[in-house]
């Protein structure tokens, strides 16, 4: 049996870090450094249907705002 065949009953939770980028982590676990809890605890597969639906916009926040800024003719 491989690792595959094996159903993962762990618990996540969905985590976002500073630059609003989401990621899982188990939900009986501390948070890694920098990750902050975003409010929703599932299944593996539920959590990532999750981050799918809200993280619709994948560059990180501090380029978001430069590009923004480079928009408005600020930068």
């Amino acid at each position: 049996m491989n690792r595959d065949d094996i159903e993962d009953t762990t618990i996540y939770k969905v985590v976002v870090n500073h630059e609003e980028q989401y990621s899982i982590w188990p939900a009986h676990r501390e948070n890694a450094r920098g990750w902050r809890d975003a409010g929703f605890i599932e299944s593996k597969t539920e959590c990532l249907a999750y981050i799918k639906e809200v993280w619709t916009d994948m560059r990180p926040l501090s380029l978001r705002k430069k590009m923004e800024q480079s928009a408005q003719g600020l930068a």
